[in-house]
């Protein structure tokens, strides 16, 4: 899988660009503030639907302009497709494929799967648990599309069920027959739709944990060991991946947590609760890792998303936006031995010097909102 042409439409700084790729690694050259990021971050929106850098659509439309449009030619097994987001901040986004509308944009999640690595992943080891539920969320929507439904039916659930317990808070007293039993009924939705996502966090939990303990060995060969497990907010109960179970399991959790719940007006149990720790020894990674061990544990999660991906068939875009300015001369080296095999790998660098010579390959110069073939 490779992406073929960029055409971008109002997004951040650029009123347009045009940008031809090859399989292969393509750089993007200049200084900082110029627009390098801008471009793999288009790149990046196709395939999540989301950016790495920016928790709302507002910041991705050209200041003065009402939407943005983003257009890639993704090439998977020699056909061919052309992609479609036309972003509107307030409104509804829309998609088309190949020219031809899709009813719901996230019906296109999975036809460009991409792993991009940024400085901002510092706060998947640094940052607080959100960021890591958000890693596991994303990477579980573009291995399994479906869960897109799931987390949209989680949220939603989660929204109203939160709206009822602070309107019960509010009230400072004794909630009412009607008020329970509306609650129990938004407690089973919230244990069936939060038993189909833990199940698919579990298993993915399960899947990449070897994957970051060899890409964080081969990244710091003397570092120590990376691990990673997963913590419920149900506690130190045994948990499976039967979804069945996991609802019986929530539902118990939030009956134990009624009282405190509707004196604190939230949601307390559920996966919107939970935390992917992430271990360095046996340490924890949060607290105790360097900045530099931190950096090499961010990446290794990268990485592990990455081979977990492509065992599934297909080698996702790789995108490495401004690494190799943060890594001794031994992890860049390492990083970029085991990036160069990827079927394309997207790299945004300040100087031509920032680019390993593993990873030679077509260039290009950005300035002044121009992006030229170099």
């Amino acid at each position: 899988m490779h992406v073929a042409h960029l055409s971008l439409q109002d997004f951040r700084s650029y009123p347009t660009a045009e940008v031809e790729f090859e399989p292969g690694v393509t750089a993007f050259v200049g200084p900082n503030g110029q627009g390098k990021t801008n471009l793999v971050e288009a790149v990046g929106y196709v395939a999540a639907h989301g950016s790495h850098r920016a928790s709302s659509d507002a910041p991705l439309v050209r200041q003065g302009a009402p939407r943005a449009i983003v257009r890639a030619a993704v090439v998977k097994d020699d056909r061919r497709a052309l992609i479609e987001l036309e972003i509107n901040p307030g409104r509804a986004n829309r998609a088309r494929l190949n020219r031809s509308p899709v009813p719901r944009p996230r019906e296109i999640v999975g036809m460009l799967r991409t792993v991009l690595f940024a400085p901002e992943d510092l706060a998947l080891v640094k940052g607080d648990p959100g960021e890591r539920r958000r890693f596991l969320d994303e990477l579980l929507t573009l291995r399994t599309p479906r869960f897109a439904g799931v987390r949209s039916d989680y949220e939603r659930v989660l929204k109203q069920r939160n709206a009822l317990l602070k309107s019960a808070a509010a009230h400072r007293r004794s909630p009412g027959a009607e008020v329970l039993a509306t609650l129990d009924v938004w407690d089973s939705h919230l244990a069936r739709a939060g038993a189909e996502l833990l199940a698919g966090r579990l298993e993915l939990t399960t899947a990449l944990r070897p994957l970051l303990a060899d890409a964080y060995t081969a990244l710091a060969p003397h570092g120590g060991a990376a691990d990673m497990r997963y913590k419920s907010s149900l506690g130190d109960v045994e948990l499976s991946t039967d979804r069945a179970q996991l609802a019986e399991q929530l539902l118990g959790g939030v009956a134990e947590a009624r009282k405190q719940e509707l004196e604190r007006g939230v949601s307390l149990v559920g996966p919107h609760r939970d935390e992917l720790v992430l271990g360095l020894g046996d340490l924890p990674a949060r607290g105790y890792a360097s900045h530099g061990e931190s950096w090499s544990i961010a990446l290794g999660l990268r990485l592990a998303a990455f081979d977990l991906l492509r065992s599934d068939g297909d080698d996702p875009v790789l995108i490495l936006d401004d690494v190799f300015a943060e890594l001794d001369a031994g992890r860049r080296s390492r990083l970029a031995g085991m990036v160069a095999p990827a079927e394309q790998v997207l790299i945004t660098a300040a100087v031509p010097a920032d680019v390993p010579e593993e990873l030679s390959g077509a260039s290009y110069a950005v300035a002044d909102g121009k992006v030229t073939r170099a």
